[in-house]
């Protein structure tokens, strides 16, 4: 029997596939009570979806700027996936047009990637985006006190800002503090597989 790979023909990150499955691990008890989830830049929308076939109480929404929208619909029409939405146009730099709020938000290796002042821009927009119990899962590489916590995070952050200098692995204090001026409180910071985290935040407003 000859497999089709139906997604051959899309981009694909060999990393969303091997962290896909520790997410969905934590995402499955962080979104328990969660029905609408706004995933912020969604990119190869591998991850979306996964975790909208593995979590089926949720509506789960792509997002992301617009030079990955084409691709990132074409795997979403391909999935079928009931509750896996078109993905729609979000950049942070703009503001937010959403028509409804999200009781969950979810991004995965966005935060070294924007500029600083754009990472605050993200928080920002939480007012607009989430319900006042929202939940928040950001995942990606931290430092902690100012300190990597590999050599390879560190290697990483020199590769970023060699492509630009306003990229760079985030200090958690810097981004707690973002997230506690917009009423979300780190309930937990999960290790994850490859020197990356999970952190998790509640809203309580």
């Amino acid at each position: 029997m000859i497999t089709l790979h139906h997604n051959a023909d899309l981009p694909f990150s060999q990393a969303c596939e091997n962290n896909k499955q520790p997410i969905l691990a934590v995402l499955q008890q962080a979104f328990a009570h969660c029905k609408h989830i706004l995933e912020v830049g969604s990119g190869t929308g591998q991850h979306a979806v996964h975790f909208a076939a593995s979590l089926p109480h949720l509506h789960w929404q792509a997002s992301d700027q617009a030079i990955y929208l084409p691709d990132l619909t074409q795997r979403i029409k391909r999935s079928a996936i009931a509750n896996l939405a078109l993905p729609v146009l979000f950049d942070v730099t703009q503001e937010p047009a959403f028509i409804t709020t999200f009781d969950g938000i979810y991004t995965a290796n966005t935060l070294h990637i924007m500029p600083w002042p754009v990472v605050q821009q993200f928080f920002m927009h939480l007012n607009m985006l989430c319900t006042p119990d929202a939940v928040l899962c950001i995942y990606g590489p931290f430092k902690y006190e100012g300190r990597f916590t590999s050599d390879s995070n560190q290697a990483f952050d020199l590769s970023l800002k060699q492509r630009d200098a306003t990229m760079g692995i985030r200090d958690i204090e810097q981004v707690v503090a973002l997230a506690e001026q917009q009423g979300f409180l780190l309930v937990n910071d999960f290790a994850m597989p490859a020197n990356n985290q999970l952190l998790q935040f509640h809203r309580s407003l």
